[in-house]
């Protein structure tokens, strides 16, 4: 009989692992904090790449799933300086090298390829415990327990997970999001989804700005993106909403109204994501019984590829998994050596990607890469 496989986290790399491994008929459950599927949104647009993301869907079989939720014209992206004037622009073409999609979507075509039973819900792992020769216990914030001989870690930044593996914890990386939504743009806030755009648009200077995306129901999703020392955050009351609002707007004190209303007519109160990383190059000894894919392995700054890589972290690792029955750690051996060159290659170039978009020469780095060659910024 096929040793059953332990996940802890339903995100898209650990729901990629699980539907993989499903096709290959090994059995697999899946443990979440969340208390369901819809406990909560699930972030904004991603496009996902054919060399990983989508690659790993491909691997999963639900291609035909992911176009058919595919946003048409969500591609288009936009560079716009403080004032509001328009200083790059690339449109949807319409390739299917990059496609936008829903975070939720795809999440969900995910979870509807699974048999029902496979996600437990509401199991928040509070510590997970080595017992020795591969075999792991992890205790759930309810007070129940489950032991297990193959474990992934699957739950992100702060996976419990990682623990068993690694002394290394996630630094704050020196900046952090607050993101709103405004809905019904085109009618009520006009302005704003004037400056927006179809698809993308990056209104920056040096250590700050703005991205949004217009998303599907005629709705803007926006982050506001400051480099600010993780106090500066701890000094503001966000369960205060319009004073949150206003004293971030205070930041872009001469920016054009069309882009501050991205934060102060924001239609939802404004939530803090802090960026943490973990060392470019994380990687550690193979352990018997245990190892880990995504954030809980490579969490790093937001270049564009976390979670396609998630995906095709879940996705080797399941072929791995498929292709040595019996031998679990020659499976982990073999996926971890493709992974940590992968997770490091990929760090590296979220930190460009980073300083080209927030660094000194903002924005005009990334106007000359879409004026010049009209590469996708992500």
């Amino acid at each position: 009989m096929t040793t059953p496989v332990t996940i802890v986290g339903a995100g898209l790399g650990g729901l990629t692992l699980a539907r993989v491994l499903h096709r290959h008929d090994v059995p697999v459950t899946v443990y979440d904090a969340e208390d369901s599927a819809r406990s909560r949104t699930q972030g904004g647009q991603l496009d996902l790449h054919e060399h990983n993301g989508q690659r790993a869907l491909e691997i999963a079989g639900l291609t035909a799933e992911f176009r058919a939720i595919i946003h048409a014209g969500g591609g288009a992206q936009r560079v716009l300086d403080q004032h509001g004037t328009v200083l790059a622009e690339v449109p949807d073409n319409g390739s299917l090298a990059r496609p936008e999609a829903q975070r939720g979507d795809i999440r969900r075509i995910l979870l509807e390829s699974l048999p029902a039973g496979t996600v437990q819900w509401g199991k928040k792992v509070v510590a997970a415990t080595p017992l020795g020769l591969g075999r792991h216990e992890l205790s759930f914030a309810d007070g129940s327990t489950v032991t297990t001989d193959i474990l992934v870690g699957a739950e992100g930044t702060w996976s419990r997970v990682r623990a068993l593996l690694s002394d290394e914890k996630p630094a704050y990386a020196g900046m952090s999001y607050v993101d709103t939504y405004l809905h019904d743009v085109d009618d009520r806030h006009p302005d704003a989804a004037k400056a927006v755009g179809d698809g993308a648009m990056y209104a920056l200077t040096p250590g700050r700005g703005f991205l949004a995306h217009r998303e599907a129901n005629n709705t803007i999703h926006a982050y506001v993106v400051l480099d600010r020392p993780v106090e500066w955050f701890d000094d503001i009351d966000f369960a205060d909403a319009e004073a949150t609002k206003a004293r971030i707007a205070a930041e872009f004190e001469g920016w054009a109204p069309e882009l501050t209303a991205l934060i102060t007519a924001a239609d939802t109160a404004p939530v803090l994501r802090r960026v943490y990383q973990l060392p470019d190059r994380h990687r550690w000894a193979r352990t018997p019984g245990v190892t880990l894919l995504g954030d809980a392995a490579h969490v790093t700054v937001p270049g564009g590829e976390g979670a396609n890589i998630a995906m095709l972290d879940g996705a080797d690792l399941g072929e791995a998994i498929a292709a040595h029955p019996g031998d679990v750690e020659a499976a982990f051996a073999a996926y971890e050596q493709v992974m940590f060159a992968r997770g490091e290659a990929e760090a590296v170039a979220a930190h460009e990607t980073i300083d080209l978009i927030f660094g000194d020469s903002a924005p005009h780095g990334l106007v000359t890469l879409l004026n010049g060659t009209g590469q996708d910024a992500r």
